[in-house]
């Protein structure tokens, strides 16, 4: 057995979503958003380290991380799940991490995400973006999606991903998954080959150059459903990293592109549970309005917030709304709520009488 899947085997035991291992370190997993030591491993040097990352790649693949120092892939193992891996060098030598891609896809009601997010999946056309910082969910959700249009739905459904991490079984859709370096040259490449292989819905895995971008946009212009992620913390600063990527003589065009094609954007954050066993998805929505197209002509993104308040019936939130929804439920501390919040003062009665009670808590 390899020795990597013993640690795999921790991972899955402990309920950890992420194994890092690093020379000169000891194995860390991530529970709960939290690193800890996993018992019984020792420190490894950097030799050690590329023998144990060596045994689970073929030699094409580690070829590929001796040349470039960097390597993403999924890796499968039949009696627990898959993972998606990345080799990197670093300081001391080699280095991996490891996020675990659970077996069964959660239902968008399993994620706890609000209903106008599933109502998402019922949309024909239009660019559909979730974003966040890493580790914050994006992939699972745009799986519930996925999911939620397989099970409701019959369309061809085309997943460009590096590398292919959630598994869809056919159920009413035909489902064409992708994995960029092995099945296609490039996200570009697959997308402009994506518009020529009758798509009604494409996602693509990270939204990450102008090529990428560029091609997403139009496709959606064009009547597809285009689902994608970027590594923003809210719907205003989404739009101006859109925009950003292409050259000043061409942001005139794409904001033109943008302001008809956009349909949603749902910044997502992971937050801990009061208890520090799990967490909770708080989601800032900004959906398609007639304003909407306006602002994003116009380069004046600081209006985002006034229609995303105006929009509140038709279940938009600001990032504020949706972590004071969770602290009054009692789903997220106070204290955890003010730390991630734009707007601070919003918080700062409820985490005083937080504080209160826990005082009160102690000297009782």
């Amino acid at each position: 057995m390899a020795r990597l899947h013993q640690l795999f085997r921790s991972v899955f035991e402990l309920g950890a979503s992420d194994l890092h291992l690093a020379s000169g370190l000891e194995p860390r997993i991530r529970i709960a958003g939290l690193l800890q030591p996993v018992e019984g491993w020792a420190t490894m040097a950097s030799g050690e380290m590329r023998a144990i990352l060596r045994e689970i790649v073929s030699a094409e693949q580690w070829r590929r991380f001796e040349e470039t120092g960097d390597l993403d892939f999924a890796y499968s193992l039949e009696t627990l799940g898959r993972f998606r891996a990345n080799y990197f060098e670093q300081e001391n030598g080699a280095a991996a991490v490891f996020r675990r891609i659970p077996e069964e896809i959660l239902s968008l009601e399993e994620l706890g995400l609000p209903k106008v997010v599933g109502d998402l999946a019922d949309l024909e056309s239009g660019l559909v973006l979730v974003t966040g910082p890493t580790g914050s969910g994006k992939s699972t959700t745009l799986a519930a999606l996925v999911d939620r249009m397989n099970t409701e739905s019959a369309r061809h459904i085309l997943t460009i991903e590096d590398p292919v991490e959630f598994i869809h079984r056919e159920k009413r859709c035909a489902i064409s998954q992708r994995e960029v370096g092995i099945d296609t040259e490039s996200f570009g490449a697959a997308l402009k080959a994506g518009m020529r292989q009758d798509a009604d819905v494409i996602l693509v895995g990270e939204m990450r150059d102008l090529e990428t971008i560029g091609l997403a946009v139009r496709a959606a212009e064009m009547g597809v459903l285009v689902l994608g992620t970027l590594h923003t913390n809210s719907a205003a600063k989404t739009i101006d990293r859109l925009i950003d990527v292409f050259p000043a003589d061409e942001q005139s065009a794409i904001r033109s592109s943008l302001s008809s094609s956009l349909a949603a954007v749902v910044a997502q954050i992971l937050l801990p549970t009061p208890d520090g066993k799990s967490r909770v998805a708080a989601c800032e929505i900004l959906l398609r309005t007639r304003g909407l197209g306006n602002v994003i002509r116009e380069a004046n993104t600081p209006m985002i917030r006034s229609i995303i308040q105006a929009g509140r019936a038709r279940g938009m939130r600001s990032m504020d709304d949706a972590l004071l929804e969770l602290v009054r439920a009692g789903t997220i501390t106070a204290r955890v709520a003010h730390r991630r919040a734009f707007e601070k003062k919003l918080f700062e009665d409820l985490l005083r009488r937080e504080s209160g009670q826990n005082e009160a808590a102690e000297i009782r």
